[in-house]
This record gives C-alpha cells, structure tokens and sequence, in this order.
C-alpha cells in the first residue's frame, strides 16, 4: 500500500522531513523522497547534536578540518553545512520542477545569537554565501530581536525559514517583516520569483505546556496546538490578500507558507498522527519525524482530510474562551515555550561543540 504521505500533495499541503545526518545527506534522502514524496527538508542545533554524537560519520571531516587549524565551531559550521550542501543537491530537481516552490533545506543560524538582531543577519548572510545553494532556507528564529533580522534578510535576497513561532500575535509580527522584506528586495533588484520563507509554528509544544496547567480530566487537554494552528492559518489567509500583497503577488512574490513543525505527538493518549490529520491545508508545510513517517508509510490515510486545517474555526476559539475561563494564561504559555525553544538550542548547540572538542582530542 501505498505511503499515506504521498496524499499530502493532493490536498496542496507539502511534506518535509525532519531530520538531517550524514547518511541521509549523502544519499537515503533519495529513498525518502521516492517512496514518501518528501520535498524538502529541515535540521536545526538539536538534530546535528544527535547526528554527530552518534557513530563515526563524521571523524574523517573533522579530523581533516581541525588539523588545518579550525577552531571546534569553524569544524562544526564545515561539518554542517557539507551535509546541507549534499541534500540541497539531492532536493534541487524538486526544486526546479516545482519553479522554487519547494525542494529546500533549512540551516539554523546560531541560537547564540537568538537575541542578537546584527550577529544574526551578519551569520545568516555568511552561511547563505557559504553554502551557494538557490533552494536553501536559513533559519532565524521568531524573537523580538529576530524580526528586523527577517526583514533585512530577505531584502537582501536570502530565503529564510523563520522558526520557533508559538502566538498568533508574533505570528503577524513574523507575516510583516516578510513582506517588508519583499518590498526592500524588490527595491534594491532582486527577483521575486525566487524568493522563498515559510513560517514554522512548532506545535505539539504547545499542547504539552498547556496540558501541565489544566488537571488530569480536563476536557480541553490536547486541544490547544490544533486550535492555535488552525487560527494561524485564518491569519494567514487574512494578511496575503488586499492591495499591497498582490502588487507583490504581481511582481511574481509567493507566499509565506505556515510550517507545521514538531508534529509528532509527545504524549501518548493522542493519535500519533494527530498534528497531521488536523492541520492539511493548502499553501502549507508539515515537517514530519521518522515517528510520524513510520505510521503514517503503513498507507492508511482515512483520516487526511482536504482543508482539515479550515474546520470548526469557531471551535478552536473556543478552545481558547475556555482556557482563559479555566485559569490558562495562554501569553505565558507561548513566551515559556520561545525561551525554551531558544535554550533547548543553545544547549544543544553548546553540548555538540563540547562533544565535538572531545572527538577532535581523540582523533589527534
């Protein structure tokens, strides 16, 4: 039976995988796309943590690199960036049948530099030039300070995946810098057409953090990332109309898409697929996990439902009338989960370099 992934297509929604290692960037990444229809692909600090602490396929790259004198972060960016190199490759005949719509690869600036508009646009501008690639995205984080960072990046022509998005309100503060980008592109030359970004809500977080502040029999557990997505995507629909985004739209612009992101279910009692089935839509991304794609490679796709992310808008705010009336203070769950998000990567960040120090000592 066939992979139920490969339903996604028909339904205007675009499967990305959500993992990134050596031996996939090198060639499994093939087999992803063929038997799954994957189209592109994301990596973030935590993901090359885990590829590069486990096995041995990245000793020779960083032997080679720290005996000509790299410092450990110089080997870790070489060693990143080879592998988004590879799968760029790998995913450009997607992109260029699908005329930069899809077939990308996301690299992740520095979460260091999470709060730190400058260092941010001066790594994503060195990482764009350094790995030379039309269908990579560089990802900046959703912070206050990640916001001008958006704008001055895509107004130089650099595509960008804009992560770590939890509030609807930091949502249409993400939507904005896009545009604006748009319009400072536009105005120093750069082609449009081109030009790409989606926006990464990270979902099943959300759930989780609200689920720790309603009791165990609460009716409304598990139903806070649904309904925060689904409003996501009316404010999407909402901001990509009117004058000034067609007069973009004309000049050949595309569409931020919504990125579902981290749509494997953390908790047990919920449908594995939960943050699929619920969140197809058109002009969107969901990134999925080998988790996800295990269950979801068995073929049963009775539960994928064209425009599922367009149900019940009036239920998903409800959902929310009936967190604030149970006590949830749902602005303090989205900035908990951004300065998480932003320290998980840190730490992951900090942990690979020390891991990698470690290896380099080793190989020497």
């Amino acid at each position: 039976m066939p992979s139920a992934i490969l339903r996604l297509h028909d339904f205007g929604q675009s499967p990305w995988y959500d993992n990134l290692t050596r031996a996939l960037a090198t060639g499994g990444l093939n087999d992803l796309i063929r038997d799954h229809g994957m189209r592109g692909v994301t990596s973030n600090p935590t993901i090359f943590e885990k590829a590069m602490t486990q096995g041995t396929d990245y000793d020779e790259q960083l032997k080679a690199v720290t005996g000509q004198g790299a410092s450990i972060e110089e080997a870790y960016w070489d060693l990143v960036l080879s592998d988004i190199g590879h799968a760029a490759d790998i995913l450009r005949p997607i992109y260029d049948d699908l005329h930069a719509y899809d077939g990308y690869v996301s690299v992740e600036v520095s979460p260091l530099y999470a709060n730190d508009t400058a260092k941010t646009i001066a790594q994503a501008k060195e990482l764009w030039a350094r790995v030379n690639k039309p269908n990579v995205m560089i990802k900046i984080p959703a912070t206050l300070e990640g916001l001008p960072a958006i704008t001055e990046v895509i107004g130089s022509g650099i595509n960008v995946n804009v992560t770590l998005i939890f509030s609807l309100e930091r949502y249409k503060a993400v939507a904005e810098a896009y545009v604006a980008g748009l319009e400072q592109a536009q105005a120093a030359g750069h082609g449009l057409s081109t030009l790409a970004s989606v926006a990464s809500f990270f979902v099943s977080r959300v759930d989780t953090e609200t689920d720790k502040r309603l009791p165990d029999d609460s009716p409304l557990r598990g139903k806070a990332a649904v309904a925060n997505a689904k409003l996501a995507y009316v404010e999407f629909t909402n901001f990509f109309a009117g004058p000034r985004w067609k007069k973009l739209e004309d000049a050949g612009a595309k569409l931020q898409r919504p990125l579902w992101a981290s749509t494997s279910t953390k908790n047990k009692a919920y449908s594995p697929t939960l943050y699929v089935d619920e969140l197809v839509g058109e002009h969107t991304v969901n990134t999925l996990a080998q988790a996800s794609v295990d269950v979801l490679a068995k073929g049963d796709d009775s539960k994928l439902r064209a425009g599922a992310i367009t149900e019940d808008i009036d239920g998903a705010r409800k959902v929310f009338a009936d967190l604030k009336a149970a006590g949830v203070d749902f602005d303090d769950v989205t900035a908990t989960l951004e300065k998480e998000g932003v320290d998980s990567f840190a730490k992951s960040f900090t942990d690979v370099l020390a891991s990698l120090g470690a290896e380099a000592s080793k190989l020497k």
